[in-house]
């Protein structure tokens, strides 16, 4: 489905689209870059394999699209995609998941991105989403349409992604109650590893990783490292 939004420094032509594909899943990346290859104009100039290296490879490679996968390591595509979006403004950014919520949907269009793809309609949603892009369109796969129907439904899932979902009793998602930092130490920590890994690849020192370890439980009201490994496979910021 589309829906009006503006969007993104790309011009009304499609020639010489540069894409960037992000999931931990080479088999998937592999399939995606035989499909979008396909397509005349359209060249995919890089691979990620995690998080943390999408935002990395958006950086240095500058795409006109990232397409990416919401559960990934080191860095959830939610997480990376608002980095993206933040640091290379006017990327256009669609995610390619097979998780398929209201709540999921929310969080991922409240980041900015431009499209949601289910993996299962990847062969006949995946290139009309591309395409809406210099449309000023946001597309949505046809299974969740019912979720986005209008300019003024398309702002509404934004604000409720912003401030959680407006039903009485749902609890609050990692984006409303954990700082990004302390989202980077859960998900490394839910991973499997140990304060000393968070600290190398966060660049920080150990006893910073201990009191965000602290933080955390106090904040989601847990008591053990397996809590928490609980909680960030339930919100999705690791697979199971």
């Amino acid at each position: 489905m589309l829906v009006a939004e503006p969007i993104s420094r790309m011009g009304d032509s499609m020639s010489q689209l540069r894409i960037l594909l992000a999931d931990d899943h080479e088999v998937v990346r592999k399939g995606l870059r035989s499909l979008l290859d396909a397509h005349d104009g359209w060249e995919v100039v890089g691979e990620a394999s995690d998080g943390r290296d999408a935002v990395e490879k958006a950086h240095e490679l500058m795409p006109d699209v990232v397409i990416m996968d919401i559960t990934m390591p080191k860095l959830t595509g939610l997480e990376a995609a608002r980095r993206i979006l933040e640091d290379v403004p006017g990327t256009g950014l669609l995610f390619f998941t097979m998780h398929n919520s209201e709540q999921m949907v929310n969080e991922a269009l409240s980041t900015g991105a431009q499209g949601y793809v289910l993996k299962s309609d990847a062969g006949r949603d995946l290139v009309r989403a591309i395409e809406a892009l210099p449309q000023r369109k946001t597309f949505v796969s046809p299974k969740l349409a019912q979720l986005v129907s209008s300019g003024d439904d398309r702002g509404r899932l934004k604000a409720v992604g912003a401030r959680g979902v407006e039903k009485k009793g749902v609890a609050k998602t990692p984006d409303q109650v954990l700082t990004p930092r302390e989202r980077e130490v859960l998900q490394l920590l839910a991973e499997g590893k140990n304060s000393k890994e968070v600290a190398t690849a966060l660049n920080i020192t150990v006893k910073t990783v201990e009191t965000h370890r602290s933080n955390l439980m106090a904040k989601l009201h847990l008591h053990s490292l397996a809590g928490l490994v609980r909680y960030a496979i339930r919100n999705n910021m690791v697979a199971p």
